[in-house]
């Protein structure tokens, strides 16, 4: 713990509650660290706060004991449905998280009730659960907390409820405005009461978060909390127990020797798509023996809770997941964070690093670069204050790519998730920001398809047009390979079916005549409506059209009406038409025909 703690719990200028101190004992945390002893005490004396502090420094704590400190200071005890505090966080993970914590402290203290509101869970489900059990202290995800606010007419008003609020905590609220949630905040906080504290927890200060400062809290007191023993003018964003490394050789290969070498200790692997998640993790799951992989993205639903309560008992494993994985997360003794693919910000990167190195505890982390990314180095050091060192080539690295593209031919829902991750990867990477070092047209599109054990060249737009010769595709008929899943097979046999028999009926069907083939009097009508439609429109609206067009639509008009009537033949019709339109041709000249006068404007 050393440089990391501010004294003993009971060196706070405030008094904690003894069952509070009781429970601190039992979970081992003897010590405060900056970030708690920087907050408590200002919590509690009812001021508004702002606080920066590096990942991993124990931010949960310090607005999780304040909470409860200041509904036991209430007056008029909170009453089944009224909620006290409300916590809002980004993602279901980090909720759950903090969930567990606070329960760890609710224990002594029955008279509080607790609920989760997040995303993956029937919401009818939890609008029955407050009904029936009520909740003083809310934690919840911004999608589904507005989407509870909306519930009057299923029976629960929370407008009602959030009315006696004392506090509002907006943990990792950086992330919050990263993945969009602006919108769904300032709905937020239009159904709360204004008299309250508010608590702002980040890793980092952006301008938009300083639009949620000024919108959100008033006159709140600025904490920023740096690492003990690092200069004010260095500002180095990452613990500074983290030893950081960077590789650039052979991604997949190494990354495999590497989990090898490693099997009994815990760690994060970051891909910067959900396709790759899962294209990646099924292969780690076949080429790493005896080892707990695991998988998480956002894009799941139901089992991503399950899979990170497992994750997080286990003593060892690996977890491969995006980077709804990357804030806020604490997972237990993560020995190692591996980045496979640099993320799309520099920022992110550095949260990715924090899953390790966690309340002064030792961490190390790994990214994987191409060739061409190795000035990613230099811009990291820079931009983010995170020097890295170059890691010593992992040893005994084999070949293991001839086994995924197996892994491929034996079935096809493993062939599809590698052509969807190397489709995510290119698109992921043109949305870089750091576009001067992450550029697409720099990328070697055959090697990173052999990266991923491709058996052919997916059809995307970034590659129309060009051809690979160095890239050699199995001699194999990839429409061939089939899904080991016999339901999945049989509709897709059913499928291709369907679509053979369109083909075919596209190809005996008459083709479609166009406007050519048809009657030339049914031509002219369309043609005639057309312009009359734009002739009352351009009227509406003041049109620059001049009396000379205008007259020649009107004589149009009144022909066509005549051959309609039956007063002139279609000859006559063609004739005049035609006749009128080649003698107001040769009367004008280029530069007096409107027509003529709007091409010459457009060139």
């Amino acid at each position: 713990m050393e440089n990391t703690t501010e004294g003993k719990w009971d060196s706070l200028p405030v008094k904690l509650h003894d069952s509070i101190m009781q429970t601190l004992d039992e979970l081992g945390f003897t010590h405060m660290t900056p970030v708690q002893s920087a907050c408590i005490p200002l919590f509690m004396r009812n001021k508004d706060v702002a606080a920066e502090a590096v990942t991993g420094s124990g931010k949960t704590l310090a607005f999780v004991i304040p909470i409860i400190e200041i509904l036991l200071k209430r007056e008029d005890k909170l009453k089944k449905m009224q909620v006290g505090a409300l916590i809002v966080t980004p993602t279901r993970e980090l909720a759950l998280q903090i969930s567990e914590v606070m329960g760890q402290f609710l224990k002594k203290f029955p008279q509080f009730r607790q609920i989760l509101l997040i995303g993956g869970s029937n919401p009818i489900e939890d609008v029955e659960k407050f009904k029936e059990q009520g909740a003083n202290i809310l934690i919840a995800t911004p999608g589904r907390l507005e989407d509870m606010f909306r519930r009057k007419a299923d029976g629960l008003d929370l407008t009602l409820s959030v009315k006696h609020l004392e506090v509002l905590v907006l943990d990792e609220a950086d992330r919050l405005l990263d993945m969009g949630f602006e919108a769904s905040l300032n709905v937020i906080l239009g159904y709360l009461p204004k008299q309250r504290r508010t608590g702002l927890f980040s890793a980092t200060q952006t301008q938009e978060l300083e639009k949620l400062v000024r919108a959100g809290l008033r006159n709140p007191v600025r904490i920023t909390v740096k690492e003990k023993g690092v200069a004010a003018s260095c500002m180095q964003k990452t613990p500074a127990r983290l030893c950081n490394y960077y590789i650039v050789k052979d991604k997949f290969n190494s990354l495999v020797a590497f989990l090898r070498h490693h099997k009994h200790e815990k760690q994060l692997v970051f891909f910067s798509t959900c396709a790759c998640v899962e294209y990646f993790g099924r292969a780690l799951e076949v080429l790493i023996k005896n080892v707990s992989i695991h998988c998480i993205h956002g894009k799941m639903k139901h089992k991503r809770n399950k899979i990170f309560s497992e994750f997080r008992s286990l003593k060892s494993g690996v977890l491969v997941c995006t980077d709804v994985m990357a804030r806020g997360i604490d997972i237990p003794e993560v020995h190692w964070v591996l980045q496979y693919d640099p993320p799309s910000s520099a920022s992110a990167f550095v949260h990715r690093c924090g899953r390790t190195a966690r309340i002064g505890n030792q961490g190390n982390a790994l990214v994987f670069l191409l060739p061409m990314e190795e000035s990613y180095v230099t811009f990291l050091s820079i931009n983010q204050k995170c020097p890295l060192e170059q890691m010593a080539p992992v040893s005994d690295v084999v070949d293991v790519l001839p086994k995924v593209k197996a892994l491929a031919l034996a079935d096809r829902a493993m062939f599809d998730r590698g052509m969807r991750a190397f489709v995510s990867t290119i698109q992921a990477y043109a949305k870089h920001e750091c576009s001067l070092i992450f550029r697409v047209k720099d990328l070697d599109f055959v090697a990173l398809a052999r990266g991923f054990a491709l058996l052919r060249m997916p059809r995307m737009p970034e590659l129309k047009g060009k051809n690979f010769p160095e890239f050699e595709e199995m001699a194999i008929d990839t429409d061939s390979i089939r899904y080991k899943d016999k339901q999945r097979e049989k509709l897709r046999q059913k499928l291709l079916i369907e679509l053979k028999m369109k083909r075919e009926e596209r190809a005996a069907a008459p083709k479609r005549h166009n406007d050519k083939n048809k009657a030339w009097s049914k031509q002219k009508n369309r043609k005639e409506r057309r312009r009359k439609t734009a002739a009352k429109r351009n009227r509406d609206e003041g049109s620059d059209m001049d009396d000379e067009d205008m007259k020649e639509l009107l004589k149009d008009t009144r022909l066509l009406k005549r051959l309609k009537k039956g007063q002139i033949s279609e000859e006559d019709f063609e004739e005049q038409l035609t006749g009128g339109q080649k003698n107001q041709r040769k009367t004008a000249g280029p530069s007096e025909d409107p027509h003529n006068l709007k091409t010459q404007c457009s060139r």
